[in-house]
């Protein structure tokens, strides 16, 4: 995978609560293909509370607060999940409005766990391939998806997964997906 993605600038919108490991490794494979990411976060903090598993993890440093950026300067969006980081994003406008241009524009979107909830927002996910934690499925299938359970499911640049255990195959998708760039829906 490697500069497979030189030249890339990668946004991770994540909130408190965020699973750690679920930001970590896709962020390592981003950056071990030669892609920029940057943490971006509505949060007003610095630096934001991951979640690990069953208790809270390390703090990460924000590179970028949300209203700092725009969708257009960015080639993909990963959204981590995780409980509260999600649920929070999906009840934030302006995070929503992010991640909707990214569904609009056909640039590619990888999201793993949770993640899809804030993608439900945007009402962009009618009619679309996806898979994510089981206890979504039904909030997917009431949004129009065409819900799943595999280990990671690609539809025209969006990539989702169901869990942790899904990684390494999330991490492969999301890269070439993020190395095909823009998809004409």
């Amino acid at each position: 995978m490697a500069n497979k993605l030189e030249g890339k600038k990668i946004a991770v919108l994540v909130e408190e609560g965020f699973e750690q490991v679920e930001l970590t490794k896709p962020m390592q494979a981003l950056k071990d293909a030669g892609a920029e990411a940057h943490i971006i976060s509505p949060n007003k903090n610095s630096e934001i509370k991951a979640w690990n598993h069953t208790d809270w993890g390390d703090k990460f440093k924000v590179d970028k607060k949300l209203n700092e950026v725009n969708a257009d300067s960015y080639d993909g969006l990963l959204l981590p999940g995780g409980v509260m980081n999600p649920d929070t994003l999906r009840a934030n406008k302006d995070a929503v409005s992010f991640v909707g241009k990214f569904m609009e524009t056909g640039k590619p979107v990888a999201a793993i766990c949770h993640g899809p909830w804030t993608l439900i927002e945007t009402g962009k996910v009618k009619g679309r391939k996806m898979t994510s934690y089981h206890t979504l499925q039904t909030d997917l299938k009431n949004a129009g998806a065409d819900w799943v359970d595999e280990e990671v499911v690609v539809d025209q640049g969006l990539v989702t997964s169901r869990n942790p255990d899904d990684i390494p195959a999330f991490n492969r998708k999301m890269v070439e997906e993020f190395a095909e760039g823009k998809h004409n829906r």
